[in-house]
C-alpha cells in the first residue's frame, strides 16, 4: 500500500520554496511528486485540502533524561542546573531512563521534531541504558541518534562502562536509530579517556557529539589538571572533524571558534538552556555553514528554538538565517542516516509534519521565513509521518497511551527525586 499526498502545500526549507502539489509514499520514502498526480489502485489517499506539509524537524543535541527534572524546585544559575543535572543522571535507574525518553520523545512528535540526537549519561546503570532511551523513543515513533557520554567524573570503571555501552550500540541501531560517541565534562576528562575515545570514533563512521565551552570553569579546570585547553586537547587527539557535532560554544573565543570551523565540525546552538542556565550569550552568526539547533535541556520542541535564536541574536543585533539553521539539521540527520532527510522529493525519506496554519498574510518563498518565526507554532502540528508511517495524525498519537505515559514518567520523577542527596 502507497500514501498519496493530495492537495497539499509543500514548504521546502532551503531553498525556501512553497508549492501547492501532491506526494506519494512507499516503504518510507518520497517515490513521486508533482501538480496533479494520478491515484494508483495501490494508494491510500489523503487529501489536505491545502494544508502545509514540511519536513520534520532536528534537534540536534538534547538530554531526554532531563525531563524529569522539570518541577523540581532548584535556584536559577549555570551552576545549579548542571549540580541537578549531575545528581540526576546518578539517581537514574533502566525504567526511568525508558520512561524520560518515552515522555519527551512524545513532546517532540507532538511539535513536530522528527530526529532527536540525544547524549546520555546514567552513572549507576551504564549497560543497557542506551537500549532504553531507544525504546522510549520508538514508542512515540521519532527517530534517534544516541549517544552515552565518556568522562571520568564516576571514576574508571564507569568509564569502561560508557565506552563498552556506546560501541556495542553504534554496532547495533538500526532502522531509525543511529548511535554515536559521546563526550563530556572535559575539564575533567584526562587524556588517557581522550585516547580510549579516539580508538572508538576511529574505528566507526559514526558521528561523534561533544559538549564543550557551555561553562566558563571548564577551561581553567582543564589547563590546571592537563595543561591545555578542552578544545587544543581534543584536537590533539583529532577529534574535532566533520563526523564532529559541537554543542554549546557558548565560551568559545573567536580563534577556538574558528579552528572548530576550519576542521569542519558541525555547532549546535541551545539558546533556551543557555538563557535558562545564564551560561553566557553565544554568538550564533559566527557559527560557520554547519550551524544547526538543539533543544538541550529545554523541551523537545525544535520550532520554538528556532524562534528563540533568531529574537535572541537579533536583540543582540547579530540576525542569523534561521532556515539555514533548520535545514543544517536535516543535512546532519542526513550524514547520520546515510539517507536524505528534509528535502521534499524524491527518494528522500518520509519524515513529514502537517500543519493546520493558515497563514495571514501571503506565504511565498520570499515570506516563509517570517511566518516560521511569528506565526507557526507548535499548536499548528497536526499529523506527523516519520519514515512513512503516521505517528500523530489530527493531533492524536498512534502508538502510545499518553495519559499512561505521563502517569509512568510522574512516578518515575517521584522515585528519582526521593533518592536526590538532600
Amino acid at each position: 500500500m502507497t500514501t498519496l499526498l493530495k492537495g497539499a502545500t509543500l514548504v521546502e526549507i532551503e531553498p525556501p520554496s512553497v508549492e501547492r502539489a501532491d506526494l506519494r509514499i512507499d516503504k518510507g520514502k518520497i517515490v513521486a511528486r508533482g501538480a496533479s498526480l494520478e491515484q494508483l489502485p495501490t494508494d491510500e489517499v489523503t487529501e489536505l485540502q491545502g494544508r502545509l506539509v514540511m519536513p520534520g524537524l532536528v534537534s540536534a543535541h538534547h538530554h531526554l533524561h532531563a525531563g524529569l527534572l522539570r518541577g523540581l524546585p532548584r535556584e536559577a544559575g549555570f551552576a545549579h542546573e548542571h549540580a541537578a543535572l549531575e545528581q540526576l543522571e546518578g539517581a537514574l535507574s533502566l525504567d526511568d531512563v525508558q520512561a524520560a525518553a518515552a515522555v519527551g520523545g512524545l513532546e517532540g512528535l507532538c511539535a513536530g521534531t522528527t530526529t532527536v540526537f540525544a547524549l546520555h549519561a546514567s552513572p549507576k546503570v551504564v549497560a543497557g541504558s542506551l537500549a532504553r532511551v531507544a525504546h522510549g523513543l520508538n514508542d512515540t515513533g521519532i527517530r534517534g541518534v544516541l549517544a552515552y557520554e565518556v568522562s571520568d567524573r564516576a571514576g574508571l570503571v564507569s568509564r569502561e562502562e560508557s565506552l563498552e555501552e556506546l560501541t556495542g550500540f553504534i554496532s547495533r541501531a538500526r532502522g531509525r536509530f543511529r548511535g554515536a560517541v559521546g563526550l563530556a565534562h572535559l575539564g575533567k576528562t584526562s587524556n588517557e579517556t581522550l585516547t580510549a575515545v579516539k580508538a572508538v570514533a576511529m574505528g566507526t563512521s559514526a558521528l561523534s557529539l561533544v559538549n564543550i565551552a557551555e561553562d566558563l570553569a571548564e577551561e581553567a579546570l582543564s589547563v590546571r589538571e592537563y595543561g591545555a585547553t578542552p578544545l587544543e586537547r581534543l584536537l590533539e587527539k583529532e577529534l574535532v572533524g566533520e563526523k564532529t557535532v559541537v554543542s554549546q560554544a557558548v565560551h568559545f573565543s573567536w580563534p577556538q571558534l574558528s579552528e572548530v570551523l576550519t576542521h569542519g565540525a558541525w555547532v549546535v546552538h541551545a539558546v533556551r538552556s543557555n538563557m535558562n542556565g545564564q551560561t553566557g550569550l553565544a554568538t550564533p552568526s559566527k557559527f560557520g555553514v554547519r550551524a544547526c539547533l538543539g533543544t538541550d535541556v529545554m523541551s523537545l520542541d525544535t520550532l520554538v528554538e528556532a524562534q528563540t535564536a533568531s529574537l535572541r541574536s537579533r536583540d543582540a543585533g547579530q540576525p542569523i538565517d534561521i532556515l539555514r539553521f533548520i535545514a543544517n539539521g536535516h543535512r546532519l540527520a542526513s550524514a547520520a542516516f546515510g539517507q536524505t532527510l528534509g528535502p521534499l522529493r524524491e527518494d528522500a525519506v518520509a519524515d513529514l509534519v502537517v500543519l493546520d496554519y493558515q497563514p495571514p498574510t501571503p506565504l511565498t518563498s520570499e515570506s516563509l521565513a517570517s511566518h516560521l518565526l511569528h506565526g507557526m507554532a507548535s499548536q499548528h502540528v497536526e499529523s506527523v509521518m516519520v519514515d512513512g508511517m503516521w505517528r500523530l495524525w489530527k493531533r492524536k498519537p498512534l502508538s502510545v497511551d499518553v495519559a499512561e505515559l505521563a502517569r509512568v514518567s510522574r512516578e518515575a520523577a517521584a522515585a528519582v527525586w526521593a533518592r536526590l542527596p538532600r
